[in-house]
């Protein structure tokens, strides 16, 4: 689409310069930001800037006037503005505060990786959290957590483990707070952990089990839903989810977790018994040594609010 500068210039090369031309010119002179801006700067302008720049004055105008009335321009979402170049007038577009909005947003969900997680957890929010039941002491360390990551990044600030019955917004929980760090710039990911123990098996066809870890156990704050859920072999619980905590115990990451078992049912229902039956209780004693390290247990009660 043709500039609205450029297409002046061409009526005017072509000498059409009617009375109707006038008058929009002379319009276009009378604007009083144009004449504002010309005030301003006529110590930096030529003598005749306003006339050898009219093409450019003619822009902002046309853009101007179009963007008021909602109105589509060659540069939708970006605003004209009026700057001093080579002592003539000439334009800078800028995104106006609906783009930057929308553009702040999409930087922020960003932010968020979510890794087999329901979308809708993106759009969670602290502020939407049920404080039924004894929910509030859960939204309570939320909050704590998130200040203290937000005044004291580069420290080390356990995690919570989130546990208890089925829907009532454990997972929830956890969306909200990742989305209330990305509005500070903190990077979180959310990984719904028996989905990915499926996937890592389907990856080891093509060796790419090692770059899936290495993306998880880096994040500056990762989240583990819904572990316990279903049986764990050995291979899952000792080399992926034992090296992933491993890490992030190493370096003092910030990780949460959300169960439907009790630190104590995790360990002795769930990880040390493998898929085989096997009973394997040190190793075990060695997974939830990291859990427990990485994060604070904290019970959640309430109405399941799934079956409402």
């Amino acid at each position: 689409m043709e500039k609205v500068s450029d297409t002046m210039k061409r009526i005017m090369a072509s000498k059409h310069l009617n009375g109707d031309f006038a008058t929009l010119v002379n319009t276009v002179k009378q604007d009083a930001e144009i004449q504002s801006f010309v005030k301003e700067h006529q110590d930096e302008l030529a003598d005749d800037a306003v006339d050898r720049s009219i093409a450019k004055l003619y822009e902002f105008y046309n853009v101007k006037q179009k963007a008021a009335k909602q109105e589509k321009t060659f540069a939708p979402g970006y605003l004209p503005h009026l700057v001093v170049n080579d002592r003539l007038i000439d334009i800078s577009y800028s995104a106006s505060p609906e783009v930057i909005a929308r553009q702040k947003e999409q930087a922020q969900k960003r932010l968020v990786t979510n890794i087999l997680m329901p979308k809708d957890i993106q759009n969670a929010s602290l502020d939407d959290y049920y404080r039924d039941g004894n929910k509030s002491i859960a939204l309570a360390e939320a909050v704590e957590f998130v200040s203290g990551m937000e005044s004291e990044p580069k420290k080390f600030h356990k995690g919570l483990y989130l546990y208890g019955p089925f829907g009532i917004g454990k997972t929830y929980l956890l969306g909200a707070i990742a989305r209330q760090l990305a509005l500070s710039g903190i990077q979180t990911t959310l990984v719904h952990f028996p989905s990915l123990a499926v996937e890592m098996k389907s990856a080891i066809s093509d060796n790419s089990v090692a770059g899936k870890i290495d993306a998880i156990k880096k994040s500056p704050v990762l989240m583990i839903d819904d572990i316990g859920a279903d049986s764990m072999s050995s291979w899952v619980r000792d080399d992926i989810l034992g090296v992933i905590l491993e890490y992030r115990m190493q370096q003092q990451l910030p990780t949460f977790f959300s169960s439907n078992f009790s630190m104590d049912q995790l360990e002795d229902e769930h990880l040390r018994i493998n898929q085989r039956g096997d009973d394997e209780p040190l190793k075990a004693r060695r997974l939830m040594e990291r859990i427990r390290f990485l994060a604070k247990p904290i019970e959640v009660e309430g109405p399941n609010r799934r079956l409402n």
